[in-house]
């Protein structure tokens, strides 16, 4: 028994001959077709516990036996047979950890490039509406400060020093000389 076990194949102990791997649910859980044996068993488990029953049948007839049927419960293989199918079943496993890790990776690559494109694009359009609010704002500002110098010159001139001051910001110290035009229309405007 030991002998027809030990040279047989695990997949061909576990599998019986007329089962097919169900490539549907392969798909589904995510294992690699190149993975996993696809071909239906050569001997399959019914077919092994055939040749068991006869292997053991041919000693039976001596201590009065008669074998009627043989079927595997369960196989415990020694400890070094034991650990390398684990390490076979875990690698299996690690591998298509592996590659749903790496799918999943350029997943979040690709998502990541859409999201930046998409941001560059409404990004880009702000701007665009911006400059152009910036644009029409600037214009109607141009044209008030037109009408405004047409009704009042001086006023105009006013509003541009404000403007002037405001450009200049709080921090800084003006120093004017008691020549310059500016400095008289600031002074004009302090004795009215």
């Amino acid at each position: 028994v030991r002998d027809i076990i030990s040279g047989t194949d695990l997949e061909e102990i576990v599998r019986s001959a007329d089962w097919a791997v169900d490539v549907k649910l392969l798909d589904e859980e995510g294992v690699a077709r190149e993975d996993v044996d696809l071909e239906k068993p050569k001997k399959g488990r019914g077919r092994l516990e055939q040749e068991i029953r006869l292997a053991a049948s041919k000693q039976m007839p001596e201590l009065g036996i008669e074998l009627v049927d043989v079927r595997l419960k369960r196989i415990n293989y020694i400890d070094s047979v034991r650990a390398q199918v684990e390490n076979r079943m875990v690698s299996e496993r690690q591998s298509i950890a592996a590659r749903f890790r790496s799918e999943g990776e350029g997943r979040s690559q690709e998502i990541l490039g859409e999201m930046q494109r998409e941001l560059r694009t409404i990004r880009s359009e702000a701007e665009r509406q911006a400059a152009e609010i910036r644009g029409k704002a600037d214009a109607e500002a141009t044209r008030i400060y037109g009408q405004s110098y047409g009704a009042d010159p001086e006023f105009y001139a006013f509003m541009r020093t404000l403007e002037s001051y405001q450009a200049m910001g709080e921090n800084t110290t003006l120093m004017l000389s008691a020549d310059s035009e500016f400095f008289r229309y600031l002074e004009s405007t302090r004795k009215r």
